[in-house]
C-alpha cells in the first residue's frame, strides 16, 4: 500500500498546486532547503526588492544630468536594505512551513529525497534519519541550483552565488562576476547602483546571448557605462589572498591579466535538480541538457509521476511554473479529462539598468528558421513621454508575419520595458493581428505604450 496519494518534491510552485480540493488526499511535501523556492528566498522577489533601490539611485544621477534637477543620491544602507527585504522574506517561509505542518491530511519531510525506485523515495531528514516512502502519485518540483564552472581554484576560494550574494553583511567595495546572463545583468546594475565597483567577465561578445541581437548591442553598451565589462574573456583561475581575491582573465588572443576584487559571484546559469533526485531510477527520462521530459500535460515518462518549473522547462520562469501547477493540479484531480500546458507565449524579462521585456520569437531565431518576417521599430525618443524622459537608449522592436500580421515576437529597452511587453504578449496569446491592434485602440497619449502604436504602425 502506498504511503501517500500524492507526494510533492519542491515547495515552490509544487507548493501552491496544493488547493483546497486536495483536503481529502493524503499528502506528503518533501523540501531540502528553504519553503517557498528559489523565488521567494534568492531569486525574482529578493532581487527585485534590491532592483528598486538600485533604480532610485539611477534616476537621481540621471535626472541631474538630463532634466535640470539637483538630486543628491548619498548612498545606499546595504544593512538596513538587506534586512528589510528578508524581514519580510523569511517570515513568509516560515509561516509557508508551519501552515503546512499543521494540516492535518499534509506531512512534511524536510530533507533530501532520491528515487530509489518505481514511485519510491528515499528522505534523508535534516535529522540525520533516513525514511523510505511511496505514493500513488508524484509530482516533481525539486527546482535548479546554480552552476559552478571548472575554474581553478574556485573550491579553495569564497565565493557567492545568487543563493547568498544577497545576505552578505555589507557592500563589496569590488565585486567581480562571471556571467553574462539576466542574473549578471540583474545584480550587477543592483551593487553597482548601490555603490560596489563591479566587473563582469563573460566569454561573449554582448551580455544577454539569449535576447534579439539588436536588444542585446544596446543593452550592452548601455551597461557598459555603469559597470566594467570584459568581454570575450574567460577567467583562468581564482585564489584568495589575505587581502583580496585574484582573478586571472585570459581574452581571445590568448593574453592574460589579473583583476583584483575583495568579492566574487558567480552567476554563470542554472543546473535542473533532476539528476540529482536519480529519477532514472524511477523511469523518469532527462534531456540532453538534464531537464524531464514531459508530455503536453506534464505527465513524464513513468506512470504517475508529473513535473513542473525549472526541473522541466529551460525557461525556469517563476510565472510559467505556477501556471505548470495549475495544469498538474487539474490532470491530478481530473484524470479523465486532462488539460496540456499552453507555453506558446512566455513573457519574461530582465530587470537592469536598463530594463527588458520580451516575448516571441528573436529576430535569429527567424533568420534560422526561414520564417518571413518584418520589422516594426520605435525608439523612445521619438514619442513626447521618451522627450520627457530624455531617453537615448530606449526602443521597442516587433517582428511581424507581414501574410497575416501575426505578431511573432517584441523586444522592449527601456523604462517600463516589462509593463510595455505585456501588451504585446497579450496580443499574441489571443491571436490579436498587429494591424487591429496598432490602429483599432485608441492609444493615452502622451504615454509611453505610444511607442508600442508607432511601431507597429511602421511595419503596417
Amino acid at each position: 500500500m502506498d504511503d501517500f496519494d500524492l507526494l510533492i518534491i519542491g515547495t515552490g510552485s509544487g507548493n501552491s498546486l496544493l488547493s483546497e480540493e486536495f483536503s481529502s488526499w493524503k499528502v506528503g511535501i518533501v523540501e531540502r532547503s528553504v519553503f517557498g523556492g528559489t523565488c521567494l528566498n534568492a531569486g525574482c522577489i529578493p532581487s527585485k526588492m534590491f532592483v528598486l533601490p538600485a533604480d532610485r539611485m539611477r534616476e537621481a544621477a540621471e535626472a541631474t544630468e538630463r532634466l535640470n534637477v539637483d538630486i543628491e543620491a548619498r548612498g545606499a544602507d546595504f544593512a538596513a536594505l538587506r534586512d528589510r527585504v528578508f524581514g519580510r522574506i523569511d517570515p513568509i517561509a516560515a509561516g509557508g512551513t508551519r501552515y503546512r505542518q499543521e494540516q492535518q491530511n499534509v506531512t512534511v519531510f524536510l530533507g533530501d529525497a532520491r528515487f530509489i525506485g518505481e514511485r519510491t523515495l528515499s528522505i534523508e531528514l535534516q535529522d540525520g534519519t533516513t525514511q523510505i516512502v511511496t505514493a500513488k502519485q508524484i509530482v516533481i518540483a525539486a527546482g535548479a541550483r546554480p552552476h559552478l564552472p571548472e575554474l581553478k581554484g574556485l573550491d579553495e576560494t569564497p565565493f557567492h552565488t545568487s543563493d547568498s550574494i544577497m545576505r552578505i553583511e555589507e557592500l563589496p567595495e569590488h565585486l567581480m562576476i562571471l556571467g553574462g546572463g539576466f542574473i549578471a545583468a540583474e545584480l550587477g546594475h543592483v551593487f553597482s547602483a548601490l555603490g560596489s565597483r563591479v566587473s563582469i567577465i563573460h566569454r561573449g561578445a554582448t551580455m544577454l546571448r539569449h535576447a534579439d541581437q539588436d536588444i542585446a548591442s544596446r543593452f550592452t553598451a548601455a551597461f557598459a557605462e555603469q559597470v566594467e565589462l570584459h568581454l570575450k574573456t574567460t577567467a583562468v583561475s581564482v585564489q584568495q589572498t589575505n587581502e583580496h581575491l585574484e582573478l586571472t582573465l585570459q581574452n581571445v588572443a590568448g593574453g592574460q591579466s589579473v583583476l583584483f576584487g575583495d568579492a566574487l559571484l558567480v552567476a554563470t546559469g542554472r543546473t535542473p535538480n533532476g539528476a540529482q533526485l536519480e529519477v532514472g531510477r524511477a523511469g523518469v527520462e532527462l534531456d540532453s541538457d538534464g531537464y524531464i521530459i514531459t508530455d503536453s500535460t506534464l505527465l513524464t515518462d513513468a506512470p504517475g509521476v508529473w513535473a513542473l518549473g525549472d526541473v522541466r522547462n529551460s525557461w525556469q520562469l517563476k510565472h510559467l511554473a505556477n501556471q505548470e501547477a495549475r495544469v498538474v493540479g487539474h490532470n491530478l484531480l481530473n484524470p479523465n479529462s486532462p488539460i496540456s500546458i499552453d507555453q506558446r507565449v512566455v513573457p519574461h524579462a530582465v530587470f537592469s539598468h536598463p530594463q527588458i521585456g520580451s516575448v516571441g520569437l528573436t529576430e535569429q531565431e527567424l533568420r534560422a528558421s526561414g520564417q518571413t518576417y518584418v520589422v516594426g521599430s520605435c525608439e523612445y525618443s521619438n514619442v513626447a513621454f521618451g522627450w520627457a524622459m530624455e531617453d537615448q537608449t530606449g526602443i521597442a522592436k516587433i517582428l511581424i508575419d507581414p501574410s497575416n500580421f501575426r505578431i511573432l515576437g517584441a523586444h522592449v529597452l527601456g523604462p517600463q520595458a516589462a509593463t510595455l511587453m505585456q501588451q504585446l504578449s497579450q496580443a499574441m496569446q489571443f491571436n490579436i493581428p498587429a494591424d487591429r491592434l496598432a490602429r483599432e485602440q485608441i492609444w493615452c497619449h502622451p504615454a509611453l505604450p505610444e511607442v508600442l502604436e508607432n511601431a507597429l504602425l511602421s511595419a503596417l
